[in-house]
């Protein structure tokens, strides 16, 4: 391996160029061009949403940044933490697409675990799919105590199961 300081300058150009990508795809997630972005989000303004992952694309034209590759999101505004193998960033619909072994956590405790998710984020909707012949696994905390802070009374005992023949 050459030592840094007897490398050509095109050389040095060319890493210092590659290190630039990734910042400006971020700069790109944090402060998007369109005022109608700005305004979609919740109140508060802009608040970035972090996508760490091997290897990321931006299409400037169509406003779609491709993460594959150890793909990790952090979107504190919502609460928001993923993990897949590959993302999706939609901002002009304003939609995430995640799919290959997705992890969702939302809020610190709901979590989702599924093949594909659609994140819609001004709907703050999910759409989750399987693989095939596996199911969906959503985890949601439910609060058990009413208006009076009482526990709730708990479910009756289901009644067993007779087969019949």
């Amino acid at each position: 391996m050459i030592p840094p300081y007897k490398l050509p300058n095109s050389q040095i150009r060319r890493f210092g160029l590659a290190l630039m990508l990734p910042v400006s795809l971020l700069g790109a997630i944090a402060f998007p061009s369109q005022v109608q972005t700005a305004t979609a989000q919740s109140a508060g303004g802009n608040r970035p949403l972090t996508i760490r992952s091997d290897v990321q694309e931006y299409d400037a034209k169509a406003q779609v940044i491709t993460a594959r590759g150890n793909v990790q999101m952090l979107y504190p505004a919502r609460q928001l933490q993923a993990t897949s193998a590959q993302a999706q960033y939609f901002s002009k619909e304003r939609r995430i697409d995640f799919s290959g072994n997705v992890y969702i956590l939302q809020q610190g405790n709901n979590s989702i675990r599924a093949e594909k998710v659609t994140y819609l984020i001004d709907e703050g909707r999910f759409i989750a799919l399987p693989q095939s012949n596996r199911q969906v696994e959503s985890v949601y905390m439910v609060d058990d105590t009413n208006v009076n802070g009482q526990t709730a009374k708990p479910a009756p005992k289901t009644p067993a199961l007779k087969r019949s023949n």
